[in-house]
């Protein structure tokens, strides 16, 4: 019960803090806002005022609805190339010296480095935008998959051979088991990048969205929206990766006690 507080804690210091640093009057309130005014933002931002409905017509969920769903699009792409080409290269030495300089060359790459030419190549519509978060999560994935599959218990598979079974077999029923924990590790990294893209993704013809909201809000220096729009991305974020290590307890049993 007292770890579960903790949080709560820290949330109330972290408020207590942020309104005396406002009350201060060391920065203008356009810089540092109160807390009372994120909140009338994030209010507003939810509902219908004086006939305003949400941010630039749509409803703060509508904005997070419409985000998440070029996350989950781009990762789910990306998780699945990865770790297809993850298992190639782990399984398969021609293969890794092939694809793993690319791999790495992408992964070092910023995003912005190369959304302007997805833009040019695919529009301004959702597809540079998926496309862009698809390229950020695939490495993380890919490079998670092939040290994963790499390290498996050469025990296992000599076992599991001697016993007859195929190729196929070892890969499915030894191989990818073993590596299903360092796989999650790498679907978590990935979906971390993909938010820390979200916003370069949502640059151009991001409404609805929650990094189009932040754009658009900077652009007038309305931090208390800003802020709204990043403590979206933050929490959905958070409860996405506590789902996450969910779905691992449950599927990977295994895990610290081998």
């Amino acid at each position: 019960m007292a770890h579960a507080g903790l949080p709560l804690l820290s949330l109330a210091v972290l408020l207590v803090l942020w309104q005396l640093l406002a009350e201060s009057g060391l920065w203008n309130e356009t810089f540092v806002p109160y807390p009372s005014s994120v909140w009338r933002a994030f209010v507003d931002l939810s509902t219908t005022t004086d006939g305003v409905r949400g941010y630039q017509g749509y409803l703060l969920w509508e904005h997070l609805y419409m985000t998440l769903r070029r996350v989950f699009a781009g990762v789910g792409i990306g998780v699945l190339v990865g770790v297809a080409l993850g298992v190639l290269m782990g399984t398969n030495r021609w293969a890794r010296s092939i694809l793993e300089p690319w791999i790495t060359f992408l992964r070092a790459l910023p995003p912005l480095a190369y959304f302007f030419l997805l833009i040019i190549w695919l529009g301004i519509d959702d597809a540079p935008k998926i496309t862009l978060l698809a390229l950020a999560a695939l490495p993380l994935v890919a490079v998670a998959t092939t040290t994963a599959v790499s390290a498996a218990p050469i025990e296992l598979t000599e076992v599991a051979r001697a016993l007859g079974a195929s190729r196929r077999q070892i890969l499915r029923d030894v191989v990818f088991p073993a590596a299903l924990p360092e796989v999650f590790t790498g679907v978590r990294l990935a979906i971390g990048v993909a938010y820390t893209s979200v916003v370069a993704a949502e640059l151009f013809n991001g409404m609805p969205g929650i990094g189009g909201v932040v754009k658009d809000a900077s652009n007038y220096n309305n931090t208390p929206v800003v802020l709204v729009g990043i403590g979206a991305i933050g929490l959905s974020g958070l409860i996405i990766d506590a789902l996450l290590r969910a779905v691992e307890r449950r599927t990977v049993v295994w895990r610290g006690k081998a």
